[in-house]
């Protein structure tokens, strides 16, 4: 053991450098929308007006998965996204939502989990009338939301990615499997895992950027960022920018029916 004198010369560790993306480009990185249209609007029209706003740069948008279930317009969402997508860069991470809703389609004993966990609200918004949802066994909705759902609804969630790296950073929709490699991590793991990785505080091989996990605030760690501040319930809906080593917040926040835009720039 050191004594206490010869441990105030040992030489103090390097502070990690900050993590960055690649020079010259800008990510948005937009948490959980959970079938909230107004805020998802209004979000992407802030996006806009910061990216028209800042220096010229490769942006690139990703959504970090759960567009769908609990609010009331997963369908607006999903057919937003798709249409944003081919005005500009913009990548969908696939949730532990869109694997539910996506087997549900094929699968009774999922569908009968979607339907308890926010499912109910994406039939209805897809166009299912309430009386008949209401009234139909298992099967007769899951023949009800293959023919409510477009075909090209269910390509683009079936496009969406696991995850995603730029530069020091890797985006997912819930995290990954501390100590195991990204390789090897199972998809369970990056769309549906909250321990041990919530609480493991050790460097991962990037700084995850993640959502999944609803926090009344940003979750801001050493080791990583959450973004779910839990739009469907809260009325709060997330996006983190990087450029650079700089981080800042642009957030959409309904209260009594309106929706503001509020932005915040934040040291890492």
């Amino acid at each position: 053991m050191f004594s206490p004198l010869l441990q105030m010369f040992r030489p103090k560790a390097e502070p990690r450098p900050l993590p960055s993306v690649p020079p010259g480009t800008r990510w948005y990185a937009v948490g959980d929308v959970h079938g909230r249209l107004d805020l998802f609007d209004a979000i992407r029209e802030a996006i806009e007006a910061d990216d028209s706003a800042s220096p010229p740069a490769a942006t690139t948008v990703v959504l970090l998965g759960d567009l769908v279930d609990r609010g009331p317009d997963s369908a607006g969402v999903v057919a937003r996204a798709r249409d944003w997508q081919t005005r500009r860069s913009v990548r969908l991470l696939s949730g532990n939502h869109e694997e539910m809703f996506l087997d549900s389609l094929e699968d009774i004993g999922v569908m009968r989990h979607f339907l308890r966990h926010g499912g109910r609200e994406t039939a209805l918004s897809y166009g299912i009338p309430r009386a008949e949802y209401d009234q139909a066994s298992l099967e007769e909705l899951q023949a009800m939301l293959n023919r409510a759902v477009p075909a090209a609804d269910i390509a683009f969630l079936n496009a969406a990615s696991n995850y995603l790296i730029a530069g020091d950073y890797l985006f997912v929709h819930a995290g990954i499997a501390p100590d195991v490699p990204l390789e090897e991590q199972k998809p369970h793991h990056l769309r549906w895992i909250r321990e041990p990785f919530l609480e493991h505080d050790a460097p991962h091989t990037h700084f995850v950027i993640h959502g999944h996990t609803i926090t009344e605030d940003v979750d801001e760690r050493a080791n990583r960022t959450g973004i779910d501040t839990g739009a469907y319930r809260t009325g709060v809906l997330t996006a983190l920018v990087l450029e650079g080593t700089a981080r800042r917040l642009i957030q959409a926040v309904e209260r009594n029916g309106a929706v503001t835009i509020e932005r915040e720039a934040y040291a890492a």
